[in-house]
């Protein structure tokens, strides 16, 4: 038996790289006042298609539907695609829309869309999700752009960029899709045949397009910003004045939409230059001011982010082998107790609740010599082995070996937390 075909398993020399990218995400989230939220992975299929937009490859090619398996069953479901439509409607059920506005909340976990797997995307796939619900001024855009850019630069990402845009309101936006219809009207054929559809349907996707034969047509079709009614045009100013105030760096990409209906006003993207082509987004977000009414709420702005963490660990991951030319590492305990000598099971499992009051602490049980212990040791990535013979059980010491420099010398039981916890600090090693 194998997995499923565009899923994987995270092994644990997998791990910690992916700690490092969650913890990074979830401490930046709360030092600038974000609350932790936890979803439900299933959804109504009807928040996902007045939310994310019927016309979405997201609904129309890549949900993932449960089977209802009893008449009646209720609200037919799907595994959520993304974050953002339940954090919307946990924000009205759970009564936050009550207390003091704006909300901000933050969240991680599975997504799942019925996608061609490649490097960097899989069907199941992991989400930092950030979002500001309860207020539509400009700062607060620019603050979840702050943070996410603070958090891809925080974990040592090269090659990283950003780009902005601004895709209007239902004020200013209709005159410019009709402007749109007129352009990709007598291209006809010329267009992909999914383009030949969204030109009546939905145009804006037209500027989402990747298929090579739409990028002449897209490079030259007319350009949002040139069509923003004031108001937009002025909080899209205010937005790219506070990035540089920030020194955050960005370009304005015209071109910029984003794959889900639900954006309004800003909209922005971040880019690696080690993924290439199509693929190169490690995340994005954008406002999304008319959400909450599209999902049946009273109208209440929005804005927030959503990252890639497959696809951050997998860049993150190689730039490591470029740096340092070894492969990710799983993460030992501090300690294994290594027993030398029969029915020593009691006295290492003491040994091990006594030395865990101040590092990880793992037990080799097992029946084969200290010879082939050590060897599995070097392999295990601790910092320390413990090894204890018969009569050193009977005295309640260990021999302790540091596995970096090879020293090693006789420790009491009850003497290695301090001693641990003095080497931890001193090396700066505690996790």
């Amino acid at each position: 038996m194998r997995a499923a075909r565009g899923v994987r398993d995270i092994l644990p020399a997998a791990r910690p790289s992916w700690s490092r990218v969650e913890r990074g995400a979830a401490d930046l989230a709360r030092r600038f006042g974000y609350q932790e939220i936890d979803l439900p992975i299933i959804e109504p299929v009807a928040l996902i298609e007045r939310g994310v937009g019927g016309d979405t490859d997201v609904v129309r090619k890549e949900i993932y539907r449960l089977v209802q398996h009893a008449e009646g069953a209720g609200a037919e479901l799907a595994l959520r695609p993304e974050a953002t439509a339940g954090m919307v409607r946990a924000y009205f059920e759970g009564g936050l829309n009550q207390g003091p506005q704006p909300v901000r909340l933050f969240t991680m976990g599975p997504m799942f869309r019925h996608d061609r797997p490649q490097a960097g995307r899989y069907r199941q796939f992991y989400q930092f999700d950030v979002e500001v619900i309860g207020d539509d001024g400009p700062a607060y855009d620019a603050e979840v752009i702050e943070l996410t850019w603070s958090w891809l630069r925080n974990l040592g990402l090269r090659g990283l960029s950003l780009e902005v845009n601004s895709i209007g309101d239902p004020v200013c936006r209709p005159a410019y899709l009709e402007r749109l219809r007129e352009y990709y009207r007598p291209l006809g054929n010329q267009l992909h045949p999914d383009c030949q559809r969204r030109v009546e349907e939905n145009p804006l996707r037209l500027l989402d397009c990747k298929e090579p034969q739409c990028q002449p047509f897209k490079e030259a079709a007319p350009r949002i910003t040139d069509h923003l009614c004031e108001p937009c045009a002025a909080h899209f100013a205010a937005v790219q004045r506070l990035l540089r105030e920030a020194e955050i760096p960005y370009r304005h990409n015209p071109d910029l939409v984003r794959g889900l209906d639900y954006y309004t006003r800003t909209v922005f993207e971040y880019q690696h230059q080690a993924l290439g082509g199509a693929q190169n987004a490690l995340g994005g977000g954008g406002r999304y001011d008319g959400l909450a009414e599209a999902l049946g709420f009273p109208a209440t702005p929005g804005v927030g982010f959503a990252g890639g963490l497959d696809r951050i660990v997998l860049m993150l991951d190689e730039q490591r082998r470029q740096d340092e030319g070894a492969e990710p590492q799983g993460e030992g305990p501090d300690l294994l107790l290594l027993p030398d000598g029969p029915d020593l099971d009691a006295a290492t499992a003491e040994v091990a609740r006594i030395a865990r009051r101040a590092a990880s602490v793992a037990a080799d049980f097992s029946k084969r010599s200290l010879r082939a212990k050590m060897r599995a040791a070097g392999r295990a990535g601790s910092r320390w082995v413990a090894i204890m013979s018969t009569e050193e059980a009977g005295r309640r010491a260990v021999q302790l070996r540091d596995m970096r420099s090879g020293e090693q010398r006789e420790v009491g039981w009850d003497a290695l937390p301090e001693a641990l916890a003095r080497d931890l600090a001193t090396t700066g090693d505690g996790r």
